[in-house]
C-alpha cells in the first residue's frame, strides 16, 4: 500500500513470488527507495504514477503492445495526455523531478492472455482497455488474486479522458472484470485487498454508476443548448475547485464521447451548429 492508501500520486505495487522467479506490477513512487528485488517488471499502463519507481529495476520490463511506445518515451507519454502546448514544458518537469519519469526503451510489449511463470504460480495478463488503450490487469494463480489497477472502484469514477482513452472500451472492461470469479481483487489506489466476488461486484457497481450519473448531469444541463465549451465548464468530471492543465482538455474529451453516445440514442440532438440539447 502507498502512502494515504495509495492516493493518487501514490500507488498501490504488488509483489508476486514463485519458486524460481518473482516479479513486480506498477512499481510506484513508494518503491523509489527500498524496492523488494524482482526479475521481472510488469507495467498496467503508462501513467507516471504507476512507473515512479521503474527506476529501481535493472530488468526486463513488459506492459501491453498499446501503451509500449509511451513507456518508452517521456515525450510520447505526456504527448497522450493532449495538454495545451504551454502546459507541456511544466508537466514535463513534474514528469521528470516528481514521478521520475525517464522512459524506457528497453521495455517490451504483451497482448491480452500472456502468462508470466513464475514457478508454481502464473501470472496471466487480461486486457482492460478504457483508461488508457493498453491498461491491463494481472490474474494471479493458484492464489486467485485479481489486480484491476485502475478500474480502482474509487468515487472519483472511472477516468477515460486521455487522448487514447475510451468510454465504450472501459465499460467492456469493467463487465469483464465482473465476469472473473477471483477470491481478491486489488486496486491501484485507494481501496486495496477487495475480498470475495460478490463484495467486488458491488464495488464495481457503484464504480460503473458513476457513468451514469454523469450522463444524467449532462442531460439535466442540456435542457438548454449548450456549447462543448459551456459544458466543459460546467464539468462532468473534475469538482469546481480542482485546477491544473488537464482539467479542460480531460473534460473536453468525456464531454464529447458522452455527447456522441447520447446523440446516436438520440437523446440529444444538436439544434444549431455546435449548440446541443437534450431531445
Amino acid at each position: 500500500m502507498g502512502p494515504n492508501r495509495g492516493a493518487y500520486p501514490y500507488g498501490n505495487s504488488l509483489l508476486v513470488r514463485g519458486a524460481t522467479a518473482s516479479l513486480v506490477v506498477d512499481p510506484s513512487l513508494s518503491l523509489v527507495d527500498g524496492a523488494p528485488a524482482a526479475d521481472v517488471v510488469l507495467v498496467s499502463h503508462a501513467h507516471e504514477d504507476h512507473i515512479a519507481g521503474l527506476g529501481s529495476y535493472e530488468v526486463p520490463v513488459h506492459i501491453h503492445k498499446s501503451d509500449l511506445e509511451a513507456l518508452r518515451s517521456r515525450d510520447v507519454l505526456i504527448g497522450g495526455f493532449g495538454l495545451p502546448p504551454d502546459a507541456v514544458d511544466e508537466v514535463d518537469r513534474t514528469m521528470r523531478d516528481h514521478f521520475h519519469v525517464q522512459g524506457r526503451p528497453d521495455a517490451k510489449g504483451f497482448e491480452d492472455g500472456a502468462v508470466f511463470d513464475l514457478g508454481g504460480r502464473t501470472v496471466t495478463v487480461v486486457h482492460l482497455p478504457g483508461h488508457t488503450a493498453g491498461h491491463s490487469g494481472f490474474l494471479i494463480e493458484p492464489d486467485g488474486f485479481l489486480f484491476v489497477a485502475d478500474i480502482d472502484l474509487t468515487s472519483f469514477g472511472p477516468y477515460y479522458g486521455d487522448v487514447g482513452s475510451s468510454l465504450v472500451d472501459f465499460e467492456a472492461s469493467m463487465h469483464r472484470c465482473r465476469e472473473i470469479d477471483a477470491r481478491w481483487y486489488g486496486t491501484s489506489h485507494q481501496k486495496g485487498v477487495i475480498e470475495g466476488a460478490g463484495e467486488f461486484r458491488r464495488r464495481l457497481d457503484t464504480f460503473v454508476g458513476v457513468v451514469a450519473k454523469r450522463e444524467a448531469a449532462l442531460l439535466a444541463f442540456l435542457g438548454e443548448p449548450r456549447t462543448t465549451e459551456e459544458i466543459v465548464d460546467h464539468r462532468l468530471v473534475y469538482r469546481a475547485h480542482v485546477e491544473g492543465p488537464q482539467v479542460r482538455p480531460v473534460e473536453r474529451r468525456t464531454a464529447v464521447q458522452h455527447l456522441d453516445r447520447l446523440r446516436s440514442a438520440g437523446l440529444v440532438a444538436e439544434v444549431e451548429q455546435g449548440r446541443f440539447r437534450a431531445t
